[in-house]
Parts: structure tokens; sequence; C-alpha cells
């Protein structure tokens, strides 16, 4: 049986370095998924994705052996606001990101991109638990620890984003 991402961090929180390979092998996929949803930029993906396995080697000491999940979701969505945060000097949170939406080729594209642009209106706040939960499918446990609230509120902020969602999307579908 493999080692738990936990039992992993705190190895390397232990000095032994050569482990974060395996929690980058299995998480940076997800990682970039999420920060690519909320940017629309592939090469600040990257780049940040880059950027918070480093943060989580410079910053082992501080793992305190929570879920690494939580703790490694916590350092790129404050990473993502720092970038944006020192690019525009007007940024406030996640707020205001601009997303590009890809061409359109067929219908399943098209919906896709629906999609996209509806998930685009929402709330950045909204989005991101969207994100996180249906597609990166983190538990309601920790996304409550990655947004320091509670199980019961996040389970209810993500049903009233997703109603939002549909409304948005069938809004504009209709239209």
């Amino acid at each position: 049986m493999s080692e738990t991402d936990e039992e992993l961090m705190a190895r390397v929180a232990g000095g032994e370095l050569s482990e974060l390979k395996t929690l980058f092998e299995r998480h940076h996929v997800h990682l970039y998924n999420f920060l690519y949803k909320m940017s629309g930029d592939k090469m600040l993906s990257e780049d940040i994705a880059q950027e918070v396995f480093y943060k989580i080697m410079k910053y082992r000491s501080s793992y305190n052996n929570g879920k690494f999940i939580s703790w490694m979701f916590t350092i790129a969505r404050n990473s993502l606001s720092s970038h944006y945060k020192m690019t525009k000097g007007n940024y406030t949170g996640l707020e205001g990101l601009e997303h590009k939406l890809t061409e359109s080729g067929s219908v399943q594209r098209e919906d896709y991109s629906h999609l996209q642009s509806a998930l685009n209106s929402l709330s950045s706040t909204d989005r991101e638990l969207l994100i996180m939960n249906r597609f990166q499918e983190i538990k309601y446990q920790e996304l409550a620890e990655i947004m320091d609230s509670t199980p019961g509120a996040i389970k209810t902020k993500v049903s009233r984003a997703m109603k939002k969602l549909k409304k948005i999307y069938f809004e504009n579908t209709i239209t």
C-alpha cells in the first residue's frame, strides 16, 4: 500500500526532499487545472503550480501534519492572489480575473464554452468553491480547512453557487 500524502509530506518536512517528487506527480495536474480554471492563463498556471511546489519545499518545516491537499491549495490560492496583487495595483482577492474562452468548434465545445462563460460570471468565491469541489473533487471538510470555514457552511455555499451557475447557464442558453 502506498503512503498517504500526509505521511510523504511529514517525511519531506523531516528533510527527505526526494519524497516531494511523489507528491508532485500525484497532484501537479489537479493543481494546474485549478489554477487554469481560475486564471484562464496556461503559462501563468504552469508558473504558479511550480511556485507552489517550491514553496512546499521551502516552507516544509511549517507543515503541521494537517491535510496535505488543504495546505497545498491554500498555498496555491495565496500565490495566485499575490500574483494579481503585484501585477494589478487595485486587485482585491480573486475577483476581476479575466478569463479567455476557447473557440467553439463543435456542439460539445460550444457547451463547454457556454459553461465556462457561466462559471466566469460567478463571483470569485463561488467560482473557486465550484472549481475545487466539482472539478477538483475536494471534499467539504478539506474545503472548510482551505476556506477557514465549517463543512456545513461550505456545503451550503457550494449548493448556492451551483444554483447560481445553473440559473446563469440556462438564462444564457435560452437567449
